[in-house]
This record gives structure tokens, C-alpha cells and sequence, in this order.
């Protein structure tokens, strides 16, 4: 018997499918260099269709998925934006994380949310961690200044633009609504409802939006005291109170049902949604009603607040281009920075008139309404 020489086997490897696809094999597979797929996965506007549909086509053929953590280390970022927001519980928030996620992803950036839920130090936490991932840029809609946090990111090579709040400091890129204005147009919807003894529910003065609402009040009271003879001036009351939530706004509506009838305003402007929705709620339930005995208005768009059963009027903030505009400015600073130039864009803010305060009209001084 011949006996056959022993088989060499090859060495034993593990199957094709347990070690995930590579650039290499997407480059193998579509037939092109590895810097060909490098420009399809990061500037695909300089690979022509073509070839760029043929790349695609492996990447998906091999269900490739970028490391986007070895990326970083050769690049030094990721293709991905941070956002930090002071409040989800605000709709305004939410409309400006979803026009930056529409613009983001437009961009081919990927887009990570981080709500601070009112807190300065979680913000800072939230900050802090996104300049640790190497993100690519940061967008932040604080409600307090935030320079330290800011000047760490820019000096770690992270663009940042500010949204909904106006920095002292003008090293950075900023996107903001005009408070001043939605002040002014929801006051000036009361006074041409007929409202001539406002009361201004105030809470959180230290909030720079809430600020800038009531020099907005301000100047609308004035425009209508140039506009009217003294007997029909009118009045403007703040009324302070600890917070911007429905206990708060049930505070208010307390003090104000207390009034006697000749001090008792026929108009309410909440600086929020929220407290004015509690006062709605509260009013009605003490026998005065809105918007019968009383005008009442919010002034930030906040639709979590819009459940009761009177609809409330507001004024739109357009937090959803707020978040456009500040993806595209931060894109141009990550992408051209030799040639980004800071800036402030302002948006425009609109009144959302509703029942609450178009049940009735008196006539009043004939000022334009801005709608």
C-alpha cells in the first residue's frame, strides 16, 4: 500500500462574514482607489455620479459602516455636530433641534442632541463631553452665557454657533430670534384687541429672552401713548413671580382674580406659554372668563401649552429656521474656515392669533398690528 504524503491545510480563518467591510474592500469591490472612496464618504461633490453611484453601490452591496471613532483620531473630528439645548420640555427647543437635524443631515452630518433640562452644569456636562467626542462643531441655545464652555471649544478646534441668545462676546457665530420684536407684537395685539390695563406676568427676568420681551412691551406701550389721547392711555402693570411653570401661572391668576373690579386688568401677557395656559385654566375655574372678561396671550410658541380649551394666542419664535440658519453657518465656519467671517443672523418673530384673545374687541388706537 502507498501510503500519500500528510495534506497541508491552510491555516484556519474566521469566516468572511465575522470582520466587518473596510475602505479596502468597498475600493476592491467598486473597482477604484482608496482615496476615490475617501472623497465619495467626505466631499462626494467632487466625485463625478458615475463613479460615486458605483462606490454607494459597494458600500451597500457590503454593508460597510464607517468607523467614525479611527476617523477622528486620523482627522482629528468626526462628521458629527453637537447640539446642547436648555429645555426639551419647551417646543421652541425641539423645533430648533429639528430644522438643525433636517439642515444637518442635507449637509451628509450626523447630528447629536443634549438637553441641559434647565440645569447650567449638566449643559457645561453636555459641552464638555462633545468636545471630548471630537465633534466636528457644536451648536448651543443656552438661556445664561456660556463663555468659558465656548472659548474651551474654539480653542480645542470646535466652530461653535449660539442660538436664541445674544453672547457679549462676538468670536463666534450667532442665530438669533427677536425677542424685543415678539415683545412689542403681543403687546401691540392686546392694545388693538382693546385692552387698555395690561397686566405682564413676569417670572425668571434673568433669563435674556425674558428680558428682551419686556423691553419689547415697553415699546409698544409707548408707540401707543404717541398714538391716543391721555383719557385712553394705556396702562402697564408687571406682575413678578418666582418661575415660568403652571405653578407659577396659577400663582398669577390668583392675584389677579384678588384685584377689585377698577384695578383689574383686561388683558394678560405671560412671558410664556405655560404660565399663560395655567392662567387661562385658573381664571375660567374662578369664574372669569377668557376672552370674554379678559384677554390673555402667551409670547414664545410653546405647543407643549396648547392642550386647554380655549386656544391660546402666541407668537411664533420659527425655532425650526433658527436651527437651519445655525447648521449653515457652522457648516461654512467647519468647512472654509480661512474664509468664515462671524455673523448675526436675526429671524423675525409672527403672531399666532387665537381664541383666547379674539373673542372681543374694543376700539382702540389704530397702530398696525404686525402678523
Amino acid at each position: 500500500m502507498t501510503r500519500l504524503p500528510p495534506t497541508r491545510l491552510p491555516p484556519v480563518r474566521a469566516a468572511d462574514h465575522d470582520a466587518p467591510p473596510t475602505v479596502h474592500d468597498v475600493a476592491r469591490v467598486a473597482g477604484v482607489s482608496l482615496s476615490t472612496v475617501s472623497n465619495v464618504l467626505n466631499h462626494p461633490q467632487r466625485v463625478k455620479v458615475a463613479t460615486r453611484q458605483r462606490v454607494e453601490s459597494a458600500v451597500a452591496e457590503l454593508g460597510f459602516v464607517r468607523n467614525q471613532n479611527a476617523r477622528a483620531l486620523v482627522v482629528g473630528a468626526t462628521h458629527t455636530i453637537g447640539l446642547v439645548v436648555f429645555d426639551l420640555r419647551n417646543s421652541l427647543f425641539v423645533d430648533i433641534a429639528s430644522g438643525a437635524q433636517r439642515a444637518a443631515r442635507a449637509r451628509r452630518y450626523s447630528l447629536q442632541l443634549g438637553s441641559s433640562e434647565s440645569d447650567v452644569e449638566q449643559e457645561a456636562e453636555h459641552l464638555a463631553f462633545f468636545d471630548s467626542s471630537r465633534v466636528s462643531g457644536v451648536l448651543l441655545a443656552p438661556m445664561y452665557e456660556a463663555a468659558e464652555s465656548v472659548e474651551r471649544l474654539r480653542r480645542h478646534g470646535h466652530p461653535v454657533v449660539i442660538v436664541n441668545h445674544e453672547p457679549s462676546r462676538t468670536d463666534a457665530c450667532c442665530v438669533l430670534v427677536d425677542n424685543r420684536e415678539a415683545g412689542r407684537i403681543a403687546t401691540g395685539h392686546l392694545i388693538n384687541r382693546g385692552a387698555r390695563r395690561i397686566a405682564v406676568v413676569v417670572g425668571r427676568r434673568d433669563y435674556q429672552p425674558v428680558s428682551h420681551r419686556l423691553e419689547g412691551v415697553a415699546r409698544a406701550a409707548a408707540e401707543a401713548a404717541e398714538a391716543v389721547e391721555a383719557a385712553e392711555a394705556v396702562q402697564v402693570m408687571e406682575l413678578d413671580i418666582e418661575g415660568l411653570e403652571v405653578g407659577a401661572g396659577i400663582i398669577a391668576a390668583d392675584r389677579i382674580a384678588d384685584l377689585g373690579s377698577e384695578d383689574r386688568p383686561d388683558a394678560v401677557l405671560a412671558v410664556t406659554d405655560l404660565l399663560a395656559m395655567a392662567i387661562i385654566n385658573r381664571l375660567t375655574a374662578l369664574g372669569i372668563r377668557v376672552p370674554q372678561d379678559m384677554l390673555v396671550m402667551g409670547c414664545d410658541h410653546n405647543t407643549a401649552a396648547w392642550g386647554g380649551a380655549i386656544p391660546l394666542s402666541s407668537v411664533s419664535l420659527s425655532g425650526e429656521t433658527l436651527g437651519e440658519h445655525a447648521i449653515e453657518l457652522l457648516v461654512e465656519e467647519i468647512e472654509k474656515p480661512g474664509d468664515h467671517v462671524h455673523r448675526t443672523m436675526t429671524v423675525a418673530p409672527t403672531l399666532m392669533a387665537r381664541e383666547s384673545t379674539l373673542g372681543r374687541a374694543i376700539a382702540g388706537p389704530s397702530a398696525s398690528e404686525s402678523s
